[in-house]
């Protein structure tokens, strides 16, 4: 059986960047295994359920989806789980990654199995693509210098934040994604013409943002393929 390992925020994802590619693959036979930081319950962004947002459908489902899904209620802590194990690891959105994902050593020693692997894929979607900035190959080399990549645009995020980087729940936000990741080498490219927004480069993925989920999901099941 295909399996993939979801390594999701605490701090907080966006819904539906984690809860469509979580069904697509579980659709498709894919059996997932959820794990964070601490293997505490991820936690939702607020945003990510508000139907002025979102809208109403998409908000009430990806809410009933977090307070029932068992593997989102009891998550494995990320260290104690080996990615090597899976066909691929998947790194949902939202800006709570920037305080947890992102910054988290066996994030990116999972994400660098899965790229590196014979084997393994990577799908990172949105905010979490800003692990890209740090995360390194096993030569100590940045994993994503010369890689095509996308992710959430700098563009959007200025009309997110104030002039002081504050989010409207009032945390400063660390770091802006894109110009993070494009400080690294990589080749970005958030094609903001487009409706969706996926890019493969080897066994990378990376997807722009919410809009995207659904597209992520079924290229990362094409590749797997």
């Amino acid at each position: 059986m295909t399996t993939a390992l979801f390594i999701v925020s605490e701090h907080g994802y966006w819904g539906e960047e984690c809860i469509t590619p979580l069904e697509r693959l579980t659709d498709a036979g894919v059996d997932i295994t959820v794990a964070t930081p601490t293997g505490g319950k991820p936690v939702i962004d607020d945003r990510s359920v508000d139907p002025e947002e979102v809208g109403e459908e998409m908000a009430e489902h990806v809410t009933e989806v977090h307070d029932t899904d068992d593997r989102l209620a009891n998550p494995e802590p990320l260290a104690a789980v080996d990615a090597g194990e899976y066909d691929a690891v998947v790194l949902p959105g939202g800006h709570g990654t920037c305080w947890d994902i992102n910054q988290d050593k066996h994030a990116r020693t999972a994400l660098r199995t899965a790229v590196e692997g014979s084997d393994g894929i990577a799908l990172v979607v949105c905010h979490a693509v800003g692990i890209l900035a740090w995360a390194r190959d096993s030569d100590g080399e940045i994993l994503a210098a010369g890689r095509d990549v996308t992710g959430f645009p700098d563009a959007w995020e200025q009309g997110i934040v104030d002039d002081n980087d504050l989010m409207p729940d009032g945390r400063k936000l660390p770091y802006w994604v894109e110009e993070e990741v494009r400080a690294v080498g990589a080749n970005w490219d958030g094609r903001l013409d487009d409706d969706t927004s996926v890019t493969v480069d080897g066994d990378l993925i990376t997807a722009r943002g919410p809009p995207s989920s659904a597209a992520a999901a079924e290229t990362l099941l094409d590749e797997l393929e």
